[in-house]
């Protein structure tokens, strides 16, 4: 249940509102953008609500329990802050949504009606499509620790403790010097200190060009006579450019070899290498021939 204020409440009694909706979206990085279907914006705490900016919300689905309330927003990308480029990048993956019923000609009269994620992102080159998940979907997301093989701790994290900004797991001297024949492919220069593979699940931060400040994902670093190439998980959102430079850190496949050779980080390993695994659990004892005194092995 919702408790208004008294000037709200004297509002909504009186018979002739002025209400609009506003939706606040925080990304991850802590920036903040807000959008609203008045034809003014509309600014409190701190947050200049766009309007114009082509956003729509469907009318939300609420259920009683421990189901996950729902609703849909559309928009056009024409706002100078929301673009087709920002929402391939993954900017706003499972941003914070906050939604409020907002008295436009005093706006500190409003009511926040929904808290929660945005889902999945659906888009095209004017347009997109997003879902709004309650909080209740975070009861639905496996949470603590698998016993498993792998770590579990993301390499250079606070869990592995393993600092990247040694010279001997970071270069910031990588160049593109020339295009893939694919979107997610290039040959580089400035790694050619460093053995193959070695940034193999690694990450990639650009420094320069139209990705600039974007990070990526390396599906794979191969090194040969012919030179280094690199190959990406994802295609970028915006070309890669002969010339572009980048960061990147070496990768790791979570494995317990790996973090002791290549990282000398045992100490931090997060995952259970000498759990016994399915064929001890299913192996049978035999018996041993008869001059071993019949004993089981």
């Amino acid at each position: 249940m919702r408790v208004l204020s008294a000037g709200l409440q004297d509002h909504l009694d009186s018979g002739g509102t002025t209400l609009c909706w506003c939706w606040r979206i925080t990304r991850n990085d802590g920036v903040a953008f807000g959008f609203t279907d008045h034809d003014r914006d509309v600014v409190f705490d701190g947050t200049n609500f766009e309007a114009a900016s082509g956003f729509t919300g469907s009318e939300i689905t609420g259920a009683v329990g421990l189901n996950v309330d729902t609703l849909d927003v559309q928009g056009a990308l024409k706002s100078d802050r929301l673009s087709e480029a920002d929402l391939a990048a993954g900017l706003f993956d499972n941003a914070l949504i906050e939604i409020y019923r907002v008295n436009w000609t005093e706006p500190d009269l409003r009511v926040l009606m929904r808290y929660g994620n945005l889902g999945e992102v659906a888009r095209g080159a004017t347009h997109f499509a997003c879902e709004v998940r309650g909080l209740a979907h975070e009861l639905q997301q496996p949470q603590g620790r698998i016993i498993q093989y792998g770590c579990d701790a993301d390499v250079g994290d606070a869990r592995c403790k393993v600092n990247l900004d040694q010279a001997a797991f970071t270069s910031g001297d990588g160049v593109v010097d020339a295009l893939g024949d694919s979107p997610r492919s290039f040959t580089a220069s400035g790694l050619d200190a460093y053995a193959n593979n070695w940034f193999t699940r690694g990450l990639i931060t650009w420094l320069t060009g139209a990705n600039a400040g974007r990070p990526a994902e390396v599906k794979l670093h191969a090194k040969s006579s012919s030179g280094v190439s690199l190959e990406l998980w994802q295609r970028p959102s915006e070309e890669i450019g002969e010339g572009d430079t980048f960061k990147i850190t070496a990768g790791c496949d979570k494995q317990f070899g790996t973090c002791r050779n290549k990282f000398a980080n045992t100490i931090n390993f997060r995952g259970f290498p000498h759990v016994p695994g399915n064929d001890f659990m299913l192996r049978v004892a035999s018996r041993t021939d008869r001059n071993d005194g019949g004993r089981l092995r």
